[in-house]
Order: structure tokens, then C-alpha cells, then sequence
């Protein structure tokens, strides 16, 4: 036979075996099954060495993660706050800690085990018949919480209620709903036994799985104590704790404090991700608002820590306290109350003086700010609103910070420095003061225009002179005044940037840098879309609107040569000694310089000595006296010398008839000594009447006399 036929012959007998083989279905199965024995084989002996690894080598891990045992789980809850005080130690705002019953909710934890055990601590705790915050729905809840209600509820409803309009059973929040409005007004006509159990309830059903809350609080007996202490077991989750109520004295600085959150409320959401990230706990009770929460990483005590015991169906069975916390630091402020109580009066009696005088027909109140000049310590924050319609007075501290008006006239010393540093005028330059008159406009004047007439820098501000002001203005724009000169409006916006520039370095139209939130800048239009007008009335403080404690800052920025700090009301940072006071000083707080105007020393001493004329001044001007602070200088009362700049800001005012009337914002901005500033003042009274022959109040002069002879008595300048 031949090769070639021979390896045919082979190649074909092994086709056929392969044939044979593909058509017995039998052996193909049999090897399948094999594999399949063998992979089943290889994962029981993975599963085996599993389970001896959890079971054998690593026993007790397992067992706390299936029991949540000791250490399974933390709790961290929050010490009571530090407290609050004024200058001389008054509490302002104090922790008083209670006894509290705390609920820790556990993995099963069911409706009706709650229930029951709120049943239970009604016959164990005094009664709390507070049930303002109780609705119908909670009763309803109570009330289904008990097994045998729910069936009963449950054998009423038939199999159209059961389902929704497809035929398809009802989810579980769905069915619920339909329960609840089964229940009828007789089945939660409760007595005050099962109310106060209901509002025992409603604290536990709020509590998320494995949390911590207090259910109620109050003087709780030894014997209330000692018996929830014995029966831990038995009442799942209830324990003996500690708590704390915040309680604010009755003082005019009371809105400044702020609040504080409950435990339940914890951080409000739009405070989360800002505390989560400092390390705060989502069930803190934290400040939302001013003191309470421009200092909460002070106040706020160190968090107490306990462990969560649970047996391995996941109940509670008690908890084991491994931090106990301490309270928090207090805080001692800049303010002594009794010097803000009399600011505060003087502000009264101002403010019903000028009434009674037929200048505060519309008046909207008054508002003064006093700074420690040399440290930026805020002294009195005082503010007085008037209801236009009642003519009630109330009191509004927070609007000395909150509340922005027309400045007028004081404005003139910045606007002088933005001039020096533009280069359009030179020290105590003199200028012509005359009608402005522009092309197409009504003449912009002085009060004591007449004619023109040559003032320089420090009669300028000595006799508040508008006009020497729009011609700098002018100047910035690089426009000269003319009488009836057309004006290129192209460089306005720049012009008005750089004059709200320096008015900024001064703290006005800008944030002083206060210590706690919730300071307002004022009105401040967009300045790329102002114009030569709006420049021209910004000079002269027509324009944007500042709060009371920018004036205030500004004042103190010209006693400190142009050095603006920020003003603070916050004096020291101090531990709770033993007794829970105030006890060793943590942290002083210190000057914060927040700016440097750009003014040489002698343009400085060149408004010194303006704000000294506004005061002091002896030149006559059109038959007047040229020194418009005439009203606070000793012979007027005013035991100490004052410098300061006035301003009556003309604002329109609306009246119920319809009518419009010019009334003006009367301003001061101060400080005193004059040769040693140790206070500035700010004081802004919004709408007072002009009257005939514009005549206008002299109330900014006389509070501003009046704050600086009390804390004089008070104090006593060196």
C-alpha cells in the first residue's frame, strides 16, 4: 500500500472516532458533570476556611460585629456652652444644666416598643403638660403604635382600600396614610397621662437608628433617677443624662447674642457642610446667628462620648460614657451695660426733645455707635426705632450694624483725600466756592453760597462746604469747572471707583471687619453703571447709604491717623473655673488693623484741624457762624474738646397724604479728646424734618455732646 493511501486510511479512522465520539451525547454530559463536581468542590472547601477563619482565628471580632457589643458604635453628643458676659461681668447669656432622660434607638426597635415604653415612663416621670408642639398626627401615630390599634384599624379597611386603581397592593407608606385616616377623634381623646406619653413618643420616633436624643428634661428626683438607672434592661435605650437650657438676660443686647439650636433641630442645613467640616456633629446645638455663632468654636464645650451597648439582635441594652465632656469657654464683652443703658437714654430723650421741638414728624428713630479709639473695643451699640405710625419707640441694636442711610456731609474729609491722592489739589489748597452750575442741570450749591467766595481744604470742611467738594469731582474727571461746561461722562466710572476706593480705606461702603456676622455694607449701586451725576452727589455723601458702625469706623480711622482697625465686641476668651463662671483668660482679643489710607501727614493733620473748626471755629460767614458742629463745643456744654464732621443728608420722603417732603438724615461723626482720641462716635438720625427757611435739628450734635460728657463721668478721659 503506498503512503498517500495509508495516511488517507489513518486520517479516516480517526474522523471516525471523532464521529462516534460527537454523536454519544451520553459522554459529552458525563464530562460535564465532572467539571461541574469539581468547581462545587473546590468553592466548600473556600467556604470551609471561611467559616474557620470567622469562627476559629478570628472569633471575637466577629462576635462584636454581630452582637455590637462595647465599642461597636460611638455617640457624640455635645457639653454645654460657655457663658456670656459684659465688661464688667454681668451675665448676658448663661447654661443652666438639667437632669434629662436620653433615648438611644435601637437596630429593631419597633413602633410599639417605643409606645410601650413611653407607657411605661409616664407612671415613672413627673407630669409635663407642655403640649403646645403635639399635632393630630402625632396622637394618630401613638395611637397606631399599639399593635392591637393597628389590627384593628387594619380589619376595617377593605380590599379597594388596600390597593390603588391598578389592583396592586398599597406600598407600606402608602397603606399608613390610609390608616391614619381611619383613626377618629375619639380614638385620640387623650387625657394628660397618654399626651405626655405621646410627646414621649414623638422624641423616640424621631430618633434615627443607633442615635441619641433627649426625650424630656427636668428635675428629676433621686428616686426617678435611681429606679430608671436599676431597670436599664428592661426600658431599652432610656438612660439618665445630662442637658442644658440657654438662657438670655432681659437686656437691650439680647437680639445681638443670637440663638442657639436644640438637639433636635442640630446644625440647620445651610450651616452643615460649614460646621461638618471644623469637626461638628450633625446633632450639635449650635449659634446660628451673631455672638452665638461668630464664636461657636469657643463656646461650644468638648463633646461627651459614650458607647452604645447592644445585645446581638441588635437592641440596646445600655451605654457606657468614655469622654464626659466639659462646657465651653465664655466670653467676656466690650460693652459695659450700664454705659450702653445710658446711651441708650440719651438717645431717648434726644430723639422725644426733637419731636416735642417739631423736627421729628416723620422721624424713623435715631442710632449711635461709640468705638474705644485706640483698640477698635466696641463701647455702645444703641439704636432707637420709631413707628411713623404709632410713634412707638423701640429699641434696635442691631440696626446700628444692619441699617444703612444717607451719610451727607461727613463724607468731606475722604472725599478731600481722594483728591490729594488723585493729584487734583495740593493740601490746604484754596478753591472758590460758588454755584455749580453745568450745562443742562440745576446749579449745585452750598447753604452759604453767595456770590463766590475763596475757602480753602479746612474751611471747607469747617463751613461743609458741597461745592469746594464737586469741583475735586470735576478735577478727578479731568474737567475743571467752568460755569456752563458740558461734561465728557467717558471717565465718570473710573473717577467714581477711585473716590469709593478711598472712602473704602476709611470703612465706609465696605466690611469693617466687625466680629460677628451679619454686618451690612449699605447700598451700594454698581459702579460701572454710574455717571457724572452720581459722581458728583457721592462727593458730597448724596449717593451710596452706610450703617451706623461704618461711621463709627471712620471716625476712629481719622483719630488713628489713618490707621483703620477693626471694631470688635469681643474682649476675652475665658475658661469655666469650678463653679461653672468665668474663670482664667484663654485668649485677649487684640487690635486687627484692617487698612492704611493713603494720606501724607501733613493732609492728615489737615483734616485734624478741619474737624477741630467744625467744632470750634469763630468766622462768620454770610452773617453765621461758619462752624456747623457749633452745638458741641464746651460752651455749649460739652466738657472736653470734640472734633467732628456734621452732615444732614436731604433724602425725599413720601408722606400717608401723598405728598413728597424734604426731610434730612442728621449725621456726626466724632472723636474725643481732640489732642488724645480715645472714643469715636457715629450717630446717624434718619429723618428729620426741615422746617421753613431750612432750618434743621441739631440732635446728631447734641447725642454725640451728650455720649461724650457721660463717658467722661463714667470713665474719665486721660
Amino acid at each position: 500500500m503506498s503512503e498517500k493511501r495509508k495516511t488517507r486510511n489513518e486520517l479516516s479512522g480517526k474522523k471516525d472516532k471523532t464521529r462516534k465520539v460527537l454523536k454519544n451525547p451520553t459522554m459529552l454530559a458525563s464530562g460535564r458533570v465532572k467539571l461541574l463536581f469539581f468547581v462545587i468542590t473546590v468553592l466548600f472547601l473556600v467556604l470551609i476556611g471561611k467559616l474557620y477563619h470567622m469562627q476559629v482565628m478570628n472569633q471575637s471580632f466577629y462576635e462584636s460585629k454581630q452582637s455590637g457589643g462595647a465599642g461597636s458604635l460611638q455617640i457624640v453628643q455635645g457639653s454645654p456652652r460657655g457663658n456670656i458676659y459684659d465688661a464688667k461681668g454681668v451675665p448676658l447669656a448663661t447654661t443652666e444644666p438639667v437632669e434629662a432622660i436620653e433615648y438611644t434607638r435601637g437596630q429593631n426597635t419597633t413602633a410599639d416598643d417605643m409606645r410601650k415604653i413611653a407607657d411605661r415612663l409616664v407612671g415613672i416621670l413627673s407630669l409635663d403638660n407642655d403640649f403646645e408642639q403635639i399635632t393630630e398626627r402625632d396622637k394618630k401615630d401613638y395611637f397606631l403604635a399599639d399593635a392591637g390599634n393597628l389590627n384593628k384599624i387594619n380589619a376595617q379597611l377593605t380590599k379597594e382600600e388596600k390597593t390603588d386603581k391598578r389592583g396592586n397592593l398599597l406600598t407600606g407608606s402608602e397603606l399608613y396614610n390610609v390608616q391614619l385616616s381611619k383613626v377618629t377623634a375619639e380614638d385620640i381623646n387623650f387625657n394628660e397621662q397618654q399626651m405626655f406619653a405621646v410627646k414621649l413618643f414623638k422624641e423616640m420616633n424621631g430618633t434615627a437608628v443607633f442615635n441619641t436624643t433627649v426625650i424630656t428634661t427636668g428635675n428629676l428626683t433621686a428616686e426617678q433617677q435611681a429606679y430608671i438607672g436599676e431597670h436599664e434592661g428592661e426600658l431599652q435605650g432610656v438612660s439618665v443624662g445630662n442637658s442644658w437650657n440657654r438662657k438670655y438676660a432681659d437686656t437691650v443686647l439680647k437680639p445681638l447674642l443670637g440663638t442657639v439650636t436644640t438637639q433636635k433641630q442640630g446644625i440647620p442645613s445651610n450651616l452643615l457642610d460649614e460646621y461638618l467640616k471644623e469637626g461638628f456633629q450633625r446633632n450639635d446645638r449650635v449659634g446660628t446667628a451673631f455672638l452665638e455663632k461668630g464664636y461657636e468654636k469657643y463656646l461650644q464645650g468638648t463633646p461627651k462620648i459614650s458607647k452604645v451597648l447592644t445585645d446581638k439582635q441588635g437592641n440596646v441594652t445600655g451605654t457606657e460614657v468614655e469622654q464626659k465632656g466639659s462646657k465651653g469657654d465664655n466670653l467676656k464683652l466690650t460693652i459695659d451695660l450700664q454705659f450702653q443703658n445710658a446711651v441708650d437714654k440719651i438717645l431717648e430723650e434726644q430723639v422725644n426733645a426733637m419731636i416735642a421741638d417739631g423736627f421729628g414728624t416723620y422721624s424713623q428713630g435715631a442710632y449711635a455707635v461709640v468705638l474705644d479709639s485706640k483698640t477698635g473695643a466696641v463701647l455702645a451699640l444703641s439704636g432707637l426705632k420709631r413707628d411713623e405710625t404709632t410713634g412707638a419707640l423701640q429699641k434696635d441694636t442691631n440696626g446700628t450694624f444692619q441699617s444703612a442711610f444717607v451719610p451727607g456731609s461727613v463724607v468731606k474729609p475722604a472725599t478731600l483725600t481722594a483728591g490729594w491722592n488723585a493729584n487734583v489739589i495740593a493740601n490746604n489748597q484754596m478753591l472758590y466756592d460758588m454755584p455749580i452750575q453745568l450745562a443742562g442741570s440745576s446749579a449745585i450749591t452750598s447753604w452759604f453760597t453767595n456770590g463766590s467766595l475763596p475757602i480753602n481744604a479746612v474751611q471747607a470742611l469747617e463751613y461743609s462746604s458741597n461745592t469746594y467738594m464737586v469741583q475735586i469731582a470735576l478735577k478727578m474727571l479731568g474737567q475743571p469747572y467752568v460755569p456752563n461746561m458740558s461734561v465728557d461722562d467717558s471717565n465718570s466710572v473710573e473717577a467714581f471707583k477711585k473716590l469709593r476706593e478711598t472712602f473704602a480705606s476709611y470703612g465706609l461702603g465696605t466690611s469693617t471687619g466687625f466680629d460677628i456676622p451679619g454686618e451690612e455694607i449699605g447700598y451700594l449701586p454698581d459702579a460701572n453703571k454710574t455717571n457724572v451725576s452720581n459722581l458728583l452727589m457721592e462727593s458730597f455723601g448724596q449717593f451710596d447709604t452706610y450703617t451706623p458702625l461704618q461711621l463709627a469706623t471712620y471716625g476712629m480711622t481719622l483719630a488713628n491717623n489713618g490707621e483703620r482697625l477693626s471694631p470688635h465686641i469681643v474682649d476675652g476668651i475665658y475658661e469655666t473655673d469650678s463653679q461653672g463662671g468665668m474663670g482664667n483668660l484663654v485668649k485677649n482679643i487684640t487690635p486687627k488693623i484692617m487698612d492704611k489710607v493713603n494720606i501724607t501727614p501733613e493732609n492728615m493733620d489737615v483734616l485734624h484741624y478741619g474737624m477741630y473748626k467744625v467744632v470750634h471755629g469763630n468766622e462768620f460767614v454770610n452773617g453765621q457762624i461758619g462752624a456747623t458742629g457749633y452745638y458741641m463745643r464746651p460752651s455749649q456744654g460739652a466738657e472736653v474738646s470734640i472734633s467732628a464732621k456734621t452732615g444732614t443728608a436731604e433724602v425725599p420722603y413720601k408722606a400717608p397724604d401723598g405728598t413728597t417732603i424734604p426731610v434730612t438724615v442728621n449725621n456726626v461723626v466724632a472723636f474725643a479728646p481732640t489732642e488724645n482720641p480715645q472714643i469715636s462716635i457715629g450717630v446717624m438720625v434718619p429723618q428729620t424734618t426741615v422746617k421753613e427757611g431750612g432750618v434743621t435739628s441739631k440732635i446728631g450734635q447734641n447725642i454725640t455732646r451728650e455720649i461724650t460728657n457721660l463717658y467722661n463721668s463714667m470713665y474719665h478721659f486721660k
